[in-house]
């Protein structure tokens, strides 16, 4: 055993007995709350918690045990949930949560409305309205948008149940790309709920739209969530209910498909499906030449399909190769997609971890932790615990240390 695996295994140890010690102090004042909560830990839990890969208590235990100990589980050795982001400031993200649900009840419409004439004309002005939210979410981030995309959703809503004919049927497409938005930037917010819901209003929309296009591309934004959630089958189940009529469908609607498709294999560890889906979208990129307003990043964003190899690779753990890539598409991503290029840089850095190169992987997290604290984006402080857990090698050493100084006001603000 090397020095320090030793060194981390004595960490762990001590971690044990200073838990075992707190949880018999609470036992013995007898069912003892702290912040409302009860500590309580079977036998059976115990020996889980002791495995040479301890189990993830559930969030109201991490709780308790953070507000007992001081000390977030992962801090003890527990293996992390895809997703985790450990609240820092429990009062703060309950404000900030109550905010965004009390949005999405906002945004829901109850009831009859009165009528009202609708002209066809609000059609383009919401297409038109919706490309400036993308340019702004890319310079912004989530939160300062979610009320806003929200609210004119809200409107949408409100207005199909007046409109008639075509004009309903464009309001209704319309109305599909702005629920996809809000549900994106819930996601990007670290709210998962919140996207579930989003995604569910999507395709709710985009089937009474009747536009195949749409409803398959609402499919690809449940994937998107069940991504981030780890759930690589259901990724690949969703995806594949997208293409059951791939002949019918935009090419637009077939790379974003077989893109998120990839992501559904590199989760479940299959690199040449990851190749395969991914090849294949690039064979139908050229054919994207729509106008539509929605589901446009495939001809938006600078090197999309090798952002998404990079990512699979990257999750895969191909460092070298995951590297290589995230070098190509730095050099081409604007600077003004500030939020974007921090997400991706985090990815470059723990690829850079995972190749065997710490000191890379912490000059990358400086300039990555700047744009995380101005940008709150939850997506870009997940992809810096995913940074944190690769780099576990090191943090007993120099570098190591170094990398938990970096990342501070980012966790912080989490």
């Amino acid at each position: 055993m090397s020095r320090n695996d030793a060194l981390r295994a004595a960490r762990l140890r001590a971690g044990w007995r200073t838990m075992e010690a707190a949880a018999t102090a609470i036992t013995e004042r007898g069912q003892a709350l702290l912040d409302d909560r009860q500590f309580t830990v079977s036998a059976r839990t115990w020996r889980r918690w002791e495995g040479e890969r301890p189990g993830w208590p559930a969030e109201e235990t991490a709780i308790v045990i953070h507000d007992a100990l001081g000390r977030w589980p992962e801090d003890l050795g527990f293996t992390t949930p895809p997703g985790w982001i450990r609240p820092e400031h429990h009062e703060e993200a309950d404000v900030k949560r109550r905010a965004l649900m009390g949005v999405t009840a906002a945004a829901l419409v109850a009831g009859p409305v009165a009528p009202q004439h609708v002209a066809p004309a609000l059609i383009d002005y919401f297409q038109q309205q919706l490309e400036g939210h993308y340019r702004a979410d890319m310079l912004l981030g989530p939160h300062d948008l979610i009320g806003t995309v929200s609210a004119q959703y809200q409107l949408i809503d409100k207005l199909v149940r007046s409109a008639k004919g075509e004009t309903r049927r464009g309001l209704l497409r319309v109305g599909a790309a702005y629920a996809a938005l809000v549900g994106w930037l819930y996601q990007d917010a670290g709210d998962m709920d919140g996207a579930a819901f989003w995604r569910g209003v999507t395709q709710e929309i985009a089937i009474r739209s009747r536009d195949p296009h749409l409803i398959g591309y609402s499919l690809v934004n449940q994937a998107q969530v069940r991504t981030d959630l780890g759930d690589g089958h259901a990724v690949i189940d969703l995806c594949e209910a997208a293409l059951d009529d791939a002949g019918r469908l935009a090419p637009k609607v077939r790379v974003m498909s077989l893109q998120q498709q990839a992501h559904g294999a590199s989760l479940v560890g299959d690199r040449d499906a990851v190749d395969q889906l991914i090849d294949q979208a690039d064979g139908l990129l050229s054919s994207v030449d729509d106008n539509l307003p929605w589901g446009n990043a495939c001809r938006r964003t600078p090197g999309y399909l090798e952002i998404q190899r990079a990512t699979c690779y990257g999750r895969l753990g191909l460092g070298t190769e995951a590297g290589s890539l995230w070098s190509q598409v730095l050099a081409i991503v604007p600077e003004t997609a500030r939020r974007d290029r921090g997400v991706y840089m985090a990815r470059q850095a723990t690829a850079a971890a995972a190749a065997r190169e710490p000191d890379q992987a912490v000059e990358i997290a400086r300039t990555v932790a700047t744009i995380a604290v101005e940008t709150r984006s939850a997506r870009m402080v997940r992809e810096l615990v995913t940074l944190e857990r690769a780099m576990r090698p090191w943090q007993d050493a120099p570098i190591g240390q170094d990398l938990a100084e970096v990342l501070a006001p980012a966790m912080d603000g989490s």
